[in-house]
């Protein structure tokens, strides 16, 4: 059955009320045509319950804009959707064409600090997002009562004599639903074993956060970036004003995950819209993405909430080979990452997602 406007639908009785299905919800392929954004390829994903987002086809499949009845779910950066020729490598200018948006992936064979590892020069967070998807497909099927929105694209980072890494995406959202699974299948077709390093850059901001956000995670532990101090709760799980001149803080969680393998965590603020509560949560498999790390930036334009699932910390390749963690794909292995965002328009839905992570 198909949930919409409070009531439940079977395909028939729905069909027969509008004319077309896009009436409700769908996907809509359209070509960015402004400044640096001109000829990006994009898909625009509706739902029918108010919950929107745009996946970026030529920036690796990623969402940028996503929005909830009207309302952003995500931070966006300065630079915006940017195509992906004015991509650059070398040291921090990643971050010329960070759009910032739900999920920009970090990867796939180096992420995190601008390092120097077995003589390479690495810049920050990979290449992934400046690979354009080659074989995209998209559209809109019934499972039954069931509306489903798939769309799926090839990303590839390999060149001769280097990795030859695929990434095969899969995006689907139900109409009637307000959240969107991004399930990753990742395999190394070439040769020679290769790092594997990948991060989900999830990125919530106003109105969600605000200085009355929380932050609910099945979290063990929590410690700082650098110099790896435990840090207590609050430290984490507020949010303050945005503030003049702050620095960022970055966190490292060790994470309590579900017999299923399932972690979930909750942005939560229960002060919106008078009391009724708005909120987000994020889902991730852990055998896949072991690690967990949180960006908390309470600065002035720069003030963002990064959840990131990921395989790997962001201090660089050099020091995840040091450490013995770096993680490598043989030729021809497979691994296959899931992850799942969904928003939580009330306080009885916080709740109910609260005692998911409580019962962890």
């Amino acid at each position: 059955m198909t949930t919409l406007f409070g009531k439940k639908w079977k395909r028939a009785d729905l069909m027969r009320r509008i004319g077309h299905l896009d009436q409700i919800g769908g996907i809509r392929k359209i070509i960015l045509d402004d400044g640096n954004t001109k000829g990006v390829s994009a898909l625009e994903f509706s739902t029918g319950t108010g919950f929107t987002f745009t996946v970026l086809a030529d920036r690796g499949m990623d969402i940028s804009a996503a929005s909830y009845c009207g309302r952003s779910l995500c931070w966006r950066s300065p630079a915006g959707d940017v195509a992906p020729a004015f991509y650059q490598p070398e040291g921090l200018e990643w971050l010329r064409t960070f759009p910032g948006g739900l999920i920009a992936t970090c990867g796939l064979t180096y992420l995190g600090a601008p390092t120097t590892d077995q003589g390479e020069a690495l810049g920050l967070h990979g290449r992934y997002t400046s690979l354009p998807a080659r074989e995209v497909s998209f559209g809109g099927f019934w499972e039954k009562d069931t509306y489903i929105l798939r769309a799926e694209g090839t990303m590839r980072e390999g060149f001769l004599f280097g990795p030859n890494l695929v990434l095969r995406r899969t995006i689907v959202a139900i109409v009637g639903e307000s959240r969107v699974v991004v399930e990753d299948r990742i395999e190394n077709e070439g040769w020679t074993p290769q790092p594997l390093m990948i991060l989900y850059h999830c990125n919530f901001g106003f109105p969600l956060v605000d200085e009355n956000v929380r932050i609910y995670a099945p979290s063990q532990r929590a410690l700082a970036r650098g110099t790896l101090e435990p840090v207590p709760a609050d430290a984490w799980s507020r949010f303050d004003k945005p503030a003049p001149k702050i620095g960022e803080k970055v966190f490292y969680h060790e994470m309590r995950a579900d017999r299923r393998g399932v972690v979930t965590v909750v942005v939560a603020n229960e002060a919106a819209d008078e009391g009724r509560g708005f909120g987000a949560y994020l889902r991730y498999y852990q055998p896949t993405l072991p690690k967990f790390v949180q960006w908390k930036m309470c600065g002035e334009g720069a003030y963002v909430l990064g959840l990131e699932p990921a395989n790997c910390w962001v201090d660089g390749r050099d020091a995840e080979r040091k450490n013995k963690t770096l993680a490598v794909l043989r030729p021809g292995e497979k691994t296959t990452t899931r992850l799942e965002i969904g928003v939580l328009d009330s306080q009885k839905a916080i709740a109910q997602m609260r005692k998911t992570i409580a019962r962890v």
